[in-house]
């Protein structure tokens, strides 16, 4: 049975190697990684975020997080599956609970900041509603060259 879970301290370490993974695979890890490794809870727990895990039996196969940047505006980060559990549709179901979450909060506005690099995973950010939007000079990400956003306010699915 495949189900979305929020974090829990075992998974912590799933969550730090599925995003090495393609973080070093197509850029350098960055200082602002490093930090939300070593505090997940700190970085993104304490201030409201989640992170959520997709587990098949007692695989963990997938991963993403979301961030409160404000009240209004959450952002999906360190999302990652699993190389070997790619294609099985994961990803929709990471962004499924994320947009879930990020609602329920009563955010407005959900963004990503990512790069044009990651073909599938801009294609799966524009499947679920996301549309590019200007990306600030100040972000951040060295690595980050677009940002995508979904609006909340009355919007389903």
């Amino acid at each position: 049975m495949t189900e979305v879970v929020t974090y829990r301290e075992e998974w912590r370490e799933v969550f730090e190697r599925l995003n090495r993974e393609w973080i070093e695979m197509w850029f350098t890890l960055e200082e602002a990684d490093l930090e939300t490794f070593r505090d997940p809870v700190g970085k993104i727990l304490a201030p409201g975020g989640q992170i959520f895990f997709v587990v098949e039996g007692a695989e963990v196969l997938g991963t993403c997080a979301v961030l409160q940047l404000t009240a209004e505006v959450h952002e999906i980060a360190k999302m990652a599956v699993s190389p070997s559990a790619r294609g099985r549709g994961y990803g929709d179901l990471l962004i499924d609970a994320a947009l879930d979450f990020s609602r329920a909060a009563g955010a407005q506005r959900v963004i990503i900041v990512s790069n044009t690099r990651l073909g599938p995973a801009i294609r799966l950010y524009q499947k679920h509603g996301f549309v590019r939007v200007p990306l600030e000079a100040d972000q951040r990400y060295v690595r980050a060259d677009i940002k995508l956003e979904r609006e909340l306010a009355g919007g389903s699915g």
